[in-house]
């Protein structure tokens, strides 16, 4: 049934653009996912030079680190034309986009066929792709809370950040499948079908997307032609710069944590701890189904509480659940080390699940797109991006101790809970009215 919000006419359920928002974030985070797995499975021996194995593999994280720099270039770039042409419209772009250049690695000759060209050519639809999932997460955050009514916003927003646990199990899934069904010829073509599946995911998530309209507060505003003069870039950092450090600053500490958690362990656990690998990988799965159940349950608290009182919380957990984290894994105790790594993923979600509604809520609705997905990304770079590499560094300069590593989840959640209160303080601690 049709909904009528003023003078805009508004088509789409809430439940409908968030469950699209999770969908299509899900169907991207699996092409982002997957191309790390492949990174250190298979391209390292394709795409690169053989001489050295460990050189291939280093070459193949590198180009891995490269889409995600690539991500604050696309959240710029997007961003402008979000704010300009529409959510709907750049977010069907950026689906489409970033499953093309999964596929084409899918069918990219290797460094044997064709030389140099190989990995020069990788790089290049790595750098692409990561540049348009740079402008995909803000957009979908947008499409979700915009569309969702008064008091849901946090319940609503969450539902695209579901996206990334499910993105992880298809990507997972696609590689096990893969490896099955090709067995021995694995390297040869069977490591090419997790990136040619892609193009069905987008299918679908196309699908999807195409049948939800746009927001009322964008429609509204394109309507009375109160969109920001000039570039919406310039006029985000000339009136909220500061939301921009913000909203980074909080995602940077969550990122921190979730990045050391969900890749630096694995090799933690496995080579300094000497512990199986099936072990951390049952508490990745398991802690993907905590961090489904966190996400839910704290944006629909926040909802009822606010923001900033939950996701304080969470910063809070950040610090100081980061020495217990590294405790209960050198207990090298199975059962242990898989109640460490729930409990992580689990209190954790306490800043990730509200953070949809509340990066959206820190901006004008001229700006938004731009602004939400620049923080984000910012966040996800400096914290995400860095923190497996960080990690591994400072356990290696301590010798093995991991209470480096603890030192510096500490500081990541502490630039989190100070970020909360400078929102709070600048008196953005409820929710904006999206005008």
């Amino acid at each position: 049934m049709d909904q009528y919000e003023g003078d805009v006419e508004v088509r789409t359920s809430p439940t409908r653009a968030a469950f699209a928002s999770s969908v299509g974030t899900a169907v991207e985070l699996y092409d982002f996912l997957i191309y790390g797995t492949a990174s250190a499975v298979a391209l390292n021996t394709v795409f690169f030079p053989k001489s050295d194995p460990r050189i291939g593999t280093l070459l193949a994280f590198a180009s891995f680190g490269a889409g995600f720099f690539a991500r604050p270039l696309g959240a710029i770039v997007i961003g402008h034309f979000g704010d300009r042409v529409g959510r709907r419209s750049m977010l069907v772009l950026t689906l489409v986009a970033t499953g093309v250049c999964t596929a084409l690695i899918g069918v990219l000759p290797g460094y044997g066929s064709i030389g140099v060209w190989a990995p020069a050519l990788l790089v290049a639809l790595r750098v692409v792709q990561g540049f348009f999932l740079g402008g995909e997460q803000g957009g979908a955050v947008l499409m979700a809370v915009e569309h969702a009514p008064p008091g849901r916003r946090g319940w609503y927003g969450s539902w695209t950040f579901l996206g990334s646990p499910i993105g992880l199990v298809l990507a997972t899934g696609a590689f096990s499948l893969a490896t099955w069904v090709s067995g021995p010829a694995f390297l040869d073509w069977g490591w090419r079908l997790p990136f040619l599946a892609s193009l069905l995911l987008v299918g679908v998530g196309l699908y999807i997307r195409l049948r939800l309209d746009e927001s009322r507060e964008f429609q509204r505003m394109r309507e009375r032609g109160t969109t920001a003069p000039g570039l919406p870039l310039v006029a985000l950092l000339r009136t909220s710069w500061h939301n921009v450090l913000l909203s980074a600053g909080v995602n940077f500490g969550f990122n921190t944590f979730i990045f050391i958690l969900a890749t630096f362990t694995l090799s933690y656990a496995t080579q300094s701890l000497g512990m199986a690998r099936d072990v951390v990988l049952t508490g990745s799965l398991v802690g993907a189904v905590a961090h489904i159940a966190g996400i839910l349950m704290f944006a629909r608290l926040s909802d009822r509480v606010g923001r900033i009182p939950v996701m304080l919380g969470g910063a809070a957990f950040l610090a100081v659940y980061a020495f217990p984290l590294f405790w209960l894994m050198e207990s090298r105790q199975p059962a242990l080390v898989v109640l460490a790594m729930a409990v992580g993923y689990f209190g954790s979600a306490a800043v990730f699940g509200p953070l949809a509604a509340l990066i959206t809520e820190l901006f004008g609705i001229d700006v938004r797109y731009s602004g939400a997905s620049l923080g984000y990304q910012l966040g996800s770079v400096l914290g995400g991006g860095l923190s497996p590499f960080l990690a591994a560094a400072l356990l290696a300069m301590a010798g093995g101790a991991s209470w480096p590593i603890s030192l510096y989840l500490v500081g990541a959640g502490l630039v989190s809970a100070v970020s909360l209160l400078l929102i709070n303080a600048g008196g953005n601690g409820s929710a904006r009215k999206l005008d």
